[in-house]
């Protein structure tokens, strides 16, 4: 069905908190408030801006705490983005933990940090009204909120916001599409996949992030979720009230949970570079990603595209695209977390 949702200006209204971050066009910076289960698009003005200064803040997480006065451990960050045009990376950050972190967006150019004025930020915003209810449910490890769920990643493809997530459906696992500038009305189509790891089909667990790609001459978009199915999805049937079965054509090891992902070509060659919590980062070829066969029975191990693990990107746990020769990575180490712009492998 498609969902009529809010598209107002957001001059007086502000998010309940930050999450993934993508950029659009001419300088529109598209924000995920998964608690207010709405995506913000920020107007930052970055046409024409003069290329910042090589991204290189080391122990950022004490460096963002003391900008806002607090301490280290109580602030998340919890995606980063890099703006095409300048090179200025921008940081979705929590400060305080639980239910009432402050969201905070944190703007990092070269090794110099500042904080987005998010109520001087010329902005508009769309909501989502199918979007899981604001509670928690379960007890002990199962406990959890699904509205923190709402948004798990944005992307803009061919000139529209995608914006993955779960609803409040009975195929829960939902990609939202939306036009730009907001007109008030969102697209919901259900997905469904076979997940190798799991042995079965699965409608309820959602994309956690996701990118576009053209396959074969065709507009797709490719999706991780956890543990770790790779998914290929035509953009021509992400249309409205459509239940749409992805083609998993990766299984890259359970236990792990995807962070980011982008593609990019080196040498003739299509990779997509994918952060992930317990496998390091990989790079995964994409050279039969048109003709491998969809998974459709239960995987032990890996199977599907192959990739290779870049043994010297330890730590990762945010990664975005900078250009075509550089990615923007926050590491994490002993002595805390680090912002670099490194080579693509």
């Amino acid at each position: 069905m498609t969902l009529a949702a809010a598209a107002a200006l957001a001059e007086s209204s502000q998010p309940k908190s930050l999450g993934s971050l993508e950029f659009g066009p001419e300088g529109v910076l598209f924000v995920a408030d998964p608690k207010g289960a709405a995506v913000f698009a920020l107007e930052l003005g970055s046409a024409g801006a003069k290329v910042g200064s090589k991204l290189n803040i080391k122990n950022i997480d004490a460096k963002i705490a003391a900008l806002l006065g607090t301490k280290a451990d109580q602030i998340n960050i919890n995606d980063l983005a890099v703006d095409p045009q300048s090179g200025i990376a921008y940081l979705s950050v929590s400060r305080g933990l639980g239910q009432d972190a402050a969201p905070v967006l944190v703007k990092a150019n070269g090794s110099t940090l500042s904080v987005v004025d998010l109520e001087k930020t010329k902005s508009t915003s769309v909501s989502l009204l199918n979007a899981p209810e604001d509670r928690v449910t379960g007890q002990g490890r199962r406990k959890k909120n699904k509205r923190l769920e709402s948004i798990t990643d944005l992307a803009w493809l061919d000139g529209r916001l995608a914006i993955a997530g779960l609803s409040n459906e009975e195929f829960a696992s939902t990609l939202r599409v939306t036009g730009y500038p907001f007109t008030g009305t969102v697209g919901t189509t259900s997905l469904e996949i076979y997940h190798g790891a799991h042995g079965k089909e699965e409608t309820h667990s959602p994309i956690r992030t996701f990118m576009p790609m053209d396959i074969g001459g065709e507009a797709n978009i490719v999706a991780s979720y956890t543990c770790t199915p790779l998914v290929c999805i035509p953009l021509s049937k992400l249309t409205p009230g459509a239940k749409v079965k992805g083609r998993t054509v990766a299984e890259l090891g359970n236990r792990n949970r995807p962070l980011d992902m982008f593609g990019y070509e080196k040498a003739g060659k299509r990779y997509i570079l994918m952060a992930n919590s317990a496998r390091g980062v990989m790079k995964v070829s994409t050279e039969d990603i048109a003709t491998i066969d969809s998974i459709a029975e239960r995987i032990t191990k890996t199977a599907g595209l192959t990739y290779e693990t870049i043994e010297d990107w330890q730590g990762v746990i945010q990664l975005a695209k900078v250009d075509n020769k550089h990615a923007a990575v926050i590491r994490k180490d002993e002595n805390g977390h680090s912002l670099e712009q490194v080579a693509l492998p």
